[in-house]
């Protein structure tokens, strides 16, 4: 069984690879946000205690909502490849157990979705139609966008590739490889909750509240974990990976995020750039214009680190972990 999840992993690359994300209303994420959306209305009180008690309750049921389905797909698989058989089913059970775990754990993960959202911001930047590529801005990051210029506007968008690096592609991996399917989820859905409602504002602070120290404690050892193997990906290809390390180290605790920092500093370094949030951080040292080549850089960095992240821990961790005599749950 333990073939399942290590081809999985790699169809599931594939698949994201060359098709991307499929449409909003198949989507598994999609319907999780709506799920968090419909039961936040609820949540609201006038008692800042018990609007925490109920975000801790909003997650934790949607949690449980989606693992649901997920555990009685696992116990059907392991139930039906129980069953002695000839040869031939066998084949066709371990391929479609292949299939449906390699989907929807692609599901969970979004390399080409990211890239195609970023080349449109870059695009609009090559009309020179700022209006719009502040608002393709807005749609993936937390910060208001109305004022941005342009090279606040790059900088944004490539600080947002670097951390979907770690929410968007290697946080599922790393969790699918220790817990399945229901680590990739789990970990997804707190990682939308937080992008839903882990604001520190009026309405969010206390709802919001344990969604988004779920995802800090969750995000700690994948986003450091990711930095170093962007490294490695830097040293593949051929950027100042040196300079990445020091700047990492230098400048990755500096985000109001304990984890969100690294990442995008290992990036600034490498690339010789300069990430800014306006009146929050200044992440490197380079004094030159970002440009549409570091956006080319940055995509790249980001496929060569999914790639070496899954042969260097995803794999391992399943195969380890199998050999332990840890069940491998799909």
């Amino acid at each position: 069984m333990i073939l399942i999840p290590i081809i999985a992993v790699i169809l599931a690359l594939f698949l994201d690879f060359f098709f991307g994300d499929p449409k909003n209303r198949y989507h598994p994420t999609v319907w999780i946000g709506r799920l968090i959306g419909k039961f936040v209305p609820y949540t609201r009180s006038s008692n800042p205690l018990i609007e925490k008690i109920n975000g801790i309750i909003l997650l934790v049921s949607i949690i449980v909502i989606v693992s649901i389905p997920l555990v009685f797909f696992s116990y059907t698989i392991q139930y039906v490849g129980n069953f002695d058989s000839n040869g031939l089913y066998k084949v066709l059970f371990l391929g479609l157990s292949i299939i449906s775990v390699g989907i929807l754990l692609k599901t969970t993960i979004a390399i080409k979705g990211m890239e195609s959202h970023a080349s449109k911001i870059i695009s609009a930047l090559s009309k020179n139609d700022l209006d719009d590529a502040r608002v393709k801005l807005s749609m993936i990051v937390k910060r208001n966008t109305t004022n941005l210029d342009r090279q606040h506007i790059i900088s944004a968008t490539l600080e947002s590739i670097s951390e979907n690096i770690v929410d968007g592609i290697t946080g599922p991996l790393f969790y699918f490889s220790i817990f399945g399917l229901l680590g990739a989820f789990a970990y997804r859905t707190v990682n939308t909750a937080d992008s839903m409602i882990g604001y520190k504002t009026e309405i969010f602070q206390n709802v919001g509240w344990f969604a988004a120290n779920c995802d800090k404690t969750l995000n700690f050892l994948p986003s450091r974990l990711t930095s170093l193997v962007m490294v490695l990906s830097c040293i593949i290809l051929k950027e100042d990976w040196r300079h990445s390390i020091h700047v990492m180290k230098r400048d990755g605790s500096k985000t109001e995020s304990p984890n969100a920092g690294y990442p995008m500093a290992t990036l600034a370094g490498a690339l010789g750039i300069r990430f800014e949030k306006i009146e929050h951080y200044v992440l490197g040292d380079g004094n030159s214009e970002i440009s549409e080549k570091h956006f080319k850089s940055t995509i790249s960095i980001m496929k060569i680190t999914t790639i070496l992240f899954v042969l260097i821990f995803t794999i391992p961790m399943i195969i380890l972990l199998s050999s332990l005599g840890w069940w491998f749950n799909v």
